[in-house]
């Protein structure tokens, strides 16, 4: 049974995933912050050229700034308009502290603070009607689309009744979307993850124009922009668009757009659509990269189980929420019991091992493998397996990887699993099979124990009897639908162990010996193991 992602079904992203995306949102954007700094966005100097008229130098007026960001909108309205007073606020802390290591930051002039829009009261930090311009400059696309009203509402209540709202930000049809598209990233309609776990939405005129009218704003400009981006090292031309708006809160200077017929309004609005503009953007090619990234494998990450220490190359973490095959990414469940052998090596001394799904760490294997007879370390994804091999050779002595065996293994497959039990150690069946987090998907459950129950040692070899060792953190899959497909397979459920339940007398709490750093490590994470036995 084939379990991986394909690249061409066109799915959306799983509601895990996406839950987890909304959840922790501001973690996201502060890594990139992070990352980035204030280095990627370019500073905005196009905004007097655009929107001028709604400023007036020498007059002190009140502007919220909306997403802040590093302060890319800021300082060059500051620079521009030295009289204005400006708060400023984004959800990222370290955006917040890089606003204030500005050079040009003056706390009598800029109120920078944090505030999630979506959760937060802004008449808690800004005086009701007190603002007369809000920025919002590639921010409300970040925002999931059933909260933009929240934010819209939340600044609503902080803006003068003749204020005004200028929004720029990514239109449907951009290149970045289409991307986005054939990377099997979108949440929902126009509603995109990127690869570092930053979202996007992309608007089109109607939405964008129903969205600020339902919650009390009236249209007073609204166009779609073009541009061409080119990089002629690579000989690539890249079609951007975007969307710019102004919204009002003023009733008596809007009655008479409110008056016109819907021909005449539709009219008004499309003869500002499709203008080119030639000023400098936030649509440069790093824009393109930030959606469409080229992750590494290169990043080192020290696995340090006991005494042991291995260096394990793979992909950066902030690519992997995005990534399709889930053997590329090292999970908590597999620290924990890698952590768990090294501290309990008779769990796995002298015997032959088999570990499902290893993905392209392998720590597991490469800790078993310290003290069993023999290792079989198996995925079913070509490319974590390329990199599992990789990893073992650079961290195991010669002596080591000749006691191991890497093999693909799509479960259920009768290829492979001949293939595996014409290996030399195979022997009847494996002493021990261990596997981490490959419990995620309700589809993957049976053909999961039929495998174990294929490759399973059937009679003890004097021993402790063979089992079956499943480590995952609690998930969409309930436990009882996973015990319900082992026993119907033949194995029975001897000893669990669940985060924050007292240890029994059972087999897998003498693994937690006192004083187990084990224990102590994963205290917060929510990871059950589960010990079967035929």
């Amino acid at each position: 049974m084939q379990i991986y992602v394909s690249s061409s079904s066109g799915r959306q992203v799983t509601p895990f995933w996406k839950e987890k995306y909304e959840k922790e949102a501001k973690k996201y954007w502060d890594l990139f912050y992070k990352r980035h700094k204030n280095k990627f966005f370019k500073d905005r100097h196009y905004l007097d050229k655009e929107w001028g008229r709604y400023f007036e130098k020498g007059k002190k007026l009140v502007v919220l700034e909306a997403g802040c960001g590093a302060g890319n909108t800021i300082f060059p309205l500051v620079s521009t308009y030295p009289d204005i007073y400006i708060h400023a606020c984004d959800f990222s802390p370290r955006a917040i502290d890089l606003v204030k290591a500005h050079d040009s930051f003056r706390d009598d002039q800029i109120n920078a603070f944090v505030c999630d829009l979506t959760l937060e009261d802004l008449n808690d930090l800004i005086p009701s009607s007190s603002v007369d311009i809000v920025t919002m400059i590639f921010v409300l696309s970040a925002v999931a689309p059933e909260k933009m009203p929240v934010v819209l509402q939340n600044i609503r209540k902080v803006l003068k009744p003749n204020g005004h709202i200028l929004i720029r930000d990514y239109a449907f049809g951009d290149l970045a979307q289409e991307r986005l598209t054939i990377k099997e990233q979108q949440i929902s309609e126009n509603f995109f993850v990127r690869g570092d776990g930053t979202r996007a939405y992309y608007f089109s005129e109607d939405f964008l124009t129903n969205l600020f009218k339902e919650s009390g704003f009236h249209v007073k400009e609204v166009s779609i922009c073009n541009k061409e981006v080119e990089n002629r090292s690579k000989d690539l031309v890249m079609k951007r668009r975007w969307i710019q708006a102004v919204f009002s809160l003023n009733f008596e200077n809007n009655a008479g757009f409110a008056r016109k017929s819907e021909l005449e309004r539709f009219d008004l609005i499309n003869s500002l659509k499709d203008r080119t503009i030639d000023t400098e953007l936030d649509v440069s090619e790093s824009i393109v990269k930030m959606f469409d990234p080229d992750p590494s494998m290169n990043e080192i990450k020290i696995i340090k189980p006991g005494s042991y220490s291995f260096r394990i190359r793979g992909l950066a973490r902030e690519y992997q929420h995005t990534c399709q095959s889930t053997g590329l990414m090292l999970w908590e469940s597999a620290l924990l019991l890698c952590n768990l052998i090294s501290e309990n090596p008779s769990i796995v001394a002298g015997k032959t091992v088999l570990e499902l799904g290893s993905g392209s760490a392998g720590i597991c294997s490469m800790i078993s493998v310290q003290f069993a007879e023999f290792v079989v370390s198996t995925d079913g994804d070509s490319e974590a397996l390329k990199l599992l091999q990789d990893n073992i050779a650079s961290n195991l002595e010669q002596n080591l990887v000749q006691k191991m065996a890497i093999r693909k293994l799509l479960w259920g497959d009768k290829q492979d699993l001949d293939a595996i039990k014409e290996l030399d150690c195979y022997k009847g069946g494996f002493e021990v099979i261990i596997g981490t987090d490959v419990s995620y998907s309700p589809e993957a459950i049976s053909p999961l124990f039929f495998t174990a129950k294929e490759l399973i040692l059937k009679e003890s070899n004097g021993g402790s009897k063979p089992a079956l060792i499943l480590c995952h953190i609690q998930r969409r899959v309930h436990e009882d639908s996973i015990v319900l497909a082992a026993t119907e397979l033949g194995f029975g459920l001897r000893d669990r162990w669940v985060h924050g339940m007292s240890l029994n007398d059972g087999v897998i709490s003498s693994w937690f010996a006192s004083g187990s750093s084990s224990w102590n490590d994963f205290q917060n994470t929510p990871l059950t193991i589960l010990y079967f036995e035929l």
